[in-house]
C-alpha cells in the first residue's frame, strides 16, 4: 500500500472516511434530512446525558446540555481562521489532546480534513458537525449534534477564547464520542492525538539523552509539518499537574508551535516557542514575555518573534532551558523519513492485524520462554535493498486497538513491545517454535515495553527473511493490535500461516492417535492439558490453524487456569476433523 494514502496531508481532502453512526447515514444525509423536517439533529448514538460525560462518577455539578445560540446571540464555528489560541482548557484532564489540537491549526491541510469547513450556522445550520479522525488504519466520520455540556451558560470542557466560536468545543465532543465519553479522554499522550489527526508515524525523544543535533531535528520537523508536543516526569501522581517556580506544569502536555535562532552581543540563541493548552500559565525565567533578554534583540527580530506576546499560554524559551525543564518530545512525523539527515524517500507501508487472546496467543515477552513462542508471529521477506545502499529501511510501529473506550469496562492500556527475528527460509517455515526462541537472539526490537498505545522504532537491516513478533509484556493479557510497517521497497509478508490437513484412512486409528497425544502433554495424568500446548499437539495431528482460529478455540475450552480436559479435547478434534471433510468434499 503507497504510503501517501495514509499520511501526506496534501490532497487529504479527498481521503474516503467511514460513517461510524449505527445505521451508516453520512453527515449530508443526516443534515438533509433535518433540514426537510424543520428539526434539530439529536444524536442517539451520544446523547446529551450524564453517560456521555462520566463513567465512573456521578456529574459533579448540575450540568445542563446547550446549543451555541443558546450560549450567545451570534455563534460561528470558526471566527478569523482557527488558530492555536482557539483551544483552552476546560474541566476535563485532557491537556494532551488540547496540546495536539493546537498544533493541528499549524498545518492548515491536515486541519482542512480534521474540520470540514463545510458546516456552520448559516443557512444550512441543522444542529448537525462532523469531524474526520484517523482510527487504527482508516479515515472515520464522526457526527455529533451541537448541545454542549454546560454550568450557568458557560461551556465547561474544551473552549475558544472567543465566546461566540465553537469548532474546537465541538471536535472535542467528536473525539469523546469516538471513545466513549468525555472521561475517557482523560489523561494520554500528545501522540496518540497527533496520529488521530494524520495517521502519521510517532517517534519520542527523551531530552536528557536526545541527539545532540536535537534543536536540528525539531526545526526540521515543523519545516516538513510535523507535529510536536512536549512534557514534564512526574515521580507520583501527588505531582500531576504541579506548578513549578518557573511557571511550568508537571505531567502536563504542551505543544511545540515554533523553533528560532535571534543573534545577541554577537551569539546565536537557539529559541523554543511552547504552548499551555490551559490558554495562560507561562515560563516565566530567561526568554519568557516580559523578561529583559528581549532588549538585547534587533527590533526586527524582536518584532518578528514577539507578534502575538500575551498572556495566552505561549511563551518561548532558550533551547538549554527547554532540555533541562522538559523531559519528552512527542513528534509525529508525516512520513516515516528520518529526521537526522535529509534523505527524502518513497515510503510503503504493510499493515497486519491480529490478537492476544489468553491460552492461546498471549505469550507475554521472552522472559516468558515456555509461552513466548506461541505469540502472533509475522513472516517478513525484505527483498531489496534501498536506492544507493546494500541495507533496507525499515520503521515498525506497534498500536493496540481500542483501549481507550474500554477503560468504562476497568480496561486500559497494555504494556507493549515487540522483536524481529532472522527467519529461515520464513515463507515456506511453519510457526517458529520454542526452541528456536531459546537458541536464537532478535536482529531488532523494540527500545523498552511500554504502557503506551503505540511503540515504534527505526531500523536499517540487510535483505532477507524475518519474523516479527509482536507481545504484551506479561503472558495472559489480552488485547487487538495493528502493526504497520514501513520499508522503501514493499515488504512482502503473510501473518495468516498454514491450514494443511493429511487425512487418515482410519478414524479409530486417528483416535489411537489423538489419545497418545494428549497422554503426552497430560504428564501429570490430572486429566488435562495446557492449552498453550494445543498448537504443538494439533500439529502434531496434522492439523495447522491460523491464529484467528486458534484463538477462538482457546477461548471456547480453555478453562480459567488456560487448561483443556480430555473430553473438550477430543470434541474440539473431532470437530475440526469433520470441518475439514467437510472442507475437502468442494
Amino acid at each position: 500500500m503507497p504510503l501517501q494514502s495514509n499520511l501526506s496531508g496534501k490532497g487529504s481532502s479527498a481521503l474516503k472516511a467511514e460513517s461510524t453512526q449505527w445505521d451508516g447515514r453520512s453527515f449530508e444525509e443526516l443534515r438533509q434530512e433535518c433540514l426537510s423536517n424543520g428539526t434539530l439533529f439529536e444524536d442517539e448514538d451520544f446523547p446529551a446525558t450524564d453517560s456521555s460525560l462520566f463513567y465512573s462518577q456521578s456529574t459533579p455539578v448540575s450540568i445542563e446540555w446547550k446549543r451555541p445560540k443558546e450560549l450567545c446571540d451570534n455563534p460561528r464555528f470558526i471566527v478569523g481562521g482557527a488558530d492555536r489560541t482557539d483551544i483552552c482548557q476546560g474541566q476535563l484532564g485532557d491537556c494532551w489532546l488540547l496540546a495536539a489540537v493546537a498544533s493541528l491549526t499549524l498545518k492548515k491541510d491536515a486541519m482542512a480534513h480534521v474540520v470540514p469547513t463545510d458546516q456552520g450556522f448559516d443557512n444550512r445550520y441543522a444542529g448537525i458537525f462532523h469531524f474526520r479522525f484517523w482510527q487504527h488504519n482508516k479515515w472515520v466520520d464522526v457526527v455529533v449534534d451541537d448541545k454542549l455540556p454546560s454550568v450557568r451558560n458557560k461551556l465547561i470542557m474544551l473552549h475558544s477564547a472567543s465566546n461566540n466560536e465553537f469548532w474546537s468545543a465541538l471536535l472535542e465532543k467528536a473525539y469523546a464520542k469516538m471513545h466513549g465519553s468525555y472521561e475517557s479522554l482523560k489523561g494520554g499522550s500528545t501522540m496518540e492525538a497527533m496520529e488521530d489527526f494524520t495517521g502519521g508515524v510517532g517517534e519520542m525523544y527523551d531530552t536528557k539523552s536526545c541527539p545532540d543535533n536535537m534543536f536540528a531535528i525539531m526545526k526540521k520537523a515543523l519545516n516538513r509539518g510535523s507535529m510536536m508536543g512536549c512534557s514534564i516526569d512526574i515521580s507520583s501522581s501527588a505531582e500531576s499537574e504541579a506548578k513549578t517556580s518557573t511557571g511550568l506544569v508537571k505531567g502536563h502536555a504542551y505543544s511545540v508551535t515554533g523553533v528560532d535562532e535571534v543573534t545577541i552581543r554577537g551569539r546565536k540563541v537557539k529559541l523554543v516557542r511552547v504552548r499551555n493548552p490551559w490558554g495562560q500559565v507561562e515560563w516565566n525565567g530567561p526568554w519568557s514575555d516580559n523578561s529583559r533578554e528581549w532588549d538585547s534583540v534587533d527590533s526586527s527580530d524582536k518584532n518578528r518573534i514577539m507578534q502575538n506576546s500575551r498572556e495566552d499560554g505561549e511563551f518561548w524559551m532558550e533551547f538549554e532551558d527547554f532540555k533541562r525543564n522538559y523531559n519528552k518530545v512527542e513528534i509525529c512525523n508525516m512520513t516515516p523519513d528520518a529526521l537526522t539527515d535529509n534523505t527524502k524517500r518513497h515510503w510503503e507501508v504493510e499493515m497486519l492485524e491480529g490478537s492476544w487472546i489468553r491460552g492461546s496467543t498471549a505469550g507475554g515477552c521472552r522472559n516468558y520462554i515456555d509461552t513466548f513462542w506461541t505469540n502472533p508471529q509475522f513472516k517478513l521477506r525484505l527483498n531489496d535493498a534501498d536506492d544507493d545502499d546494500d541495507v533496507c529501511s525499515v520503521v515498525v510501529a506497534l498500536m493496540q486497538k481500542g483501549r481507550r473506550k474500554l477503560r468504562k469496562e476497568g480496561m486500559d492500556l497494555q504494556t507493549i513491545g515487540f522483536a524481529m527475528y532472522k527467519g529461515r527460509n520464513t515463507c515456506g517455515e511453519d510457526y517458529l517454535s520454542k526452541d528456536f526462541f531459546r537458541y536464537n537472539g532478535s536482529m531488532a526490537r523494540s527500545k523498552t515495553y511500554i504502557n503506551m498505545r503505540e511503540v515504534s522504532e527505526r531500523f536499517t537491516l540487510p535483505p532477507g527473511d524475518y519474523v516479527l513478533v509482536p507481545t504484551i509484556f506479561q503472558p495472559h493479557k489480552e488485547a487487538d493490535f495493528l502493526v504497520r510497517v514501513f520499508s522503501e521497497k514493499k515488504a512482502k509478508s503473510d501473518g495468516t500461516g498454514k491450514l494443511e490437513f493429511q487425512e487418515f484412512k482410519v478414524f479409530w486409528e486417528k483416535m489411537k492417535k489423538w489419545i497418545m497425544l494428549f497422554l503426552s502433554f497430560d504428564t501429570d495424568r490430572s486429566g488435562k492439558m495446557s492449552s498453550y500446548e494445543l498448537r504443538i499437539a494439533l500439529k502434531a495431528a496434522g492439523m495447522h490453524l491460523n491464529n484467528d482460529l486458534l484463538q477462538l478455540i482457546g477461548l471456547r475450552f480453555a478453562d480459567d487456569n488456560f487448561d483443556i480436559d480430555f473430553d473438550d479435547y477430543l470434541t474440539c478434534i473431532v470437530r475440526l476433523e469433520n470441518m475439514f471433510s467437510t472442507l475437502n468434499k468442494y
